[in-house]
């Protein structure tokens, strides 16, 4: 008897913690088919200081699950504030864990500035064969790219994930 409890314990002890929007949940296609995934997600985010601020959602659709990891096409549409009067910008930056056909896992950056005080800046973008997409904000002095100090200080915010 003591033996079984113990071997019960073992197997709670090592189940796997799901990731966030890891499986979505199927949905059915006109056609009948259980075979269209869709996973939805809103977020919002300020940088440090509350400097600047980004909105927006995430669908994740046509999720494979037979790559090692799952794989999806998200597409994140949003937008970016600056709510600084001076000459500083906001910056929403997004990383991108993605597969390539011989299998790596990079990642890339895609970067939205807006330099208006509290006026939006509004964007759309779709990425496929998508593992993990992150943000970051962030509220600096206008650049081209965000800083290393943007990308690398605070933490970033994980916004879909199959890994």
């Amino acid at each position: 008897m003591r033996a079984l409890a113990g071997l019960i314990a073992a197997a709670i002890l090592f189940l796997p913690a799901a990731p966030a929007l890891a499986a979505p949940s199927p949905v059915a296609s006109k056609t009948g088919d259980a075979t269209l995934y869709k996973a939805r997600k809103s977020w919002d985010r300020y940088s440090p200081g509350k400097k600047a601020y980004a909105k927006g959602a995430l669908l994740a659709t046509n999720l494979n699950k037979e790559t090692i990891p799952p794989l999806a096409t998200v597409k994140v549409t949003g937008k970016a504030y600056d709510l600084t009067k001076s000459s500083t910008c906001g910056y929403a930056v997004f990383r991108i864990t993605y597969m390539k056909a011989d299998g790596s896992l990079p990642f890339k950056h895609r970067t939205i500035r807006d330099c208006t005080y509290k006026s939006a800046k509004s964007f759309t973008f779709t990425d496929k064969r998508v593992a993990l997409v992150e943000l970051k904000v962030c509220s600096e002095a206008k650049h081209s790219k965000p800083s290393i100090n943007c990308l690398y200080a605070q933490a970033w915010k994980v916004l879909y994930s199959t890994l």
